[in-house]
């Protein structure tokens, strides 16, 4: 999730802004809200549910997704992306840009010399999640391993409230994720 999370960041999840859930069973008995297009999500990794991921929400149920030329278009439309900056010292080689999904602004790494993953159009299926990190050419995400079912949804990351550097805690990066 480079650059919005970083290794050694630790984050606050709200676990019950898409739903009240029982625990063990992970059924929702309450309905509170759903994920929206933008929010970064913690939830059990469809291939090992005893693990935890956290990538951005790209797709929604019912919505179709594509990524081609390191272009993302969901339902037709272009998201919108700009640069920031070239080959930034944090990430030789990236540029880092902005980006708007939904009503969420946030920014990406892209590396221009790779061709990095092609995803031709896919529609998600009703009760499922479209995932993509922000490190496009460098995410495990759901352009190779499909889809993020409902009750795998652990929370939304709110804010990061710690970072672990060299072996100390360091509180200077608290902010929230957008």
């Amino acid at each position: 999730m480079l650059p919005t999370l970083k290794i050694g960041d630790f984050i606050l999840v709200n676990k019950y802004d898409y739903g009240l859930r029982l625990p063990v069973v992970n059924t929702k008995v309450l309905e509170v809200g759903e994920p929206e297009r933008g929010d970064v999500m913690v939830f059990r990794f469809p291939e090992d549910p005893s693990t935890n991921f956290i990538k951005r929400v790209v797709g929604l149920p019912g919505d179709t997704v594509r990524y081609e030329g390191k272009q993302l278009y969901v339902n037709g439309k272009s998201v919108g992306k700009s640069i920031n900056a070239r080959n930034v010292s944090e990430q030789p080689g990236e540029n880092l840009l902005d980006e708007t999904l939904g009503k969420h602004a946030h920014q990406i790494y892209n590396n221009p010399r790779d061709p990095g993953p092609q995803l031709r159009e896919v529609r998600v299926p009703e009760g499922m999640y479209f995932m993509m990190g922000d490190n496009r050419d460098h995410s495990n995400d759901s352009r190779y391993w499909g889809f993020v079912p409902e009750e795998n949804i652990v929370g939304k990351a709110v804010a990061i409230w710690m970072h672990w550097k060299d072996g100390f805690p360091d509180f200077s990066s608290v902010r929230l994720i957008h």
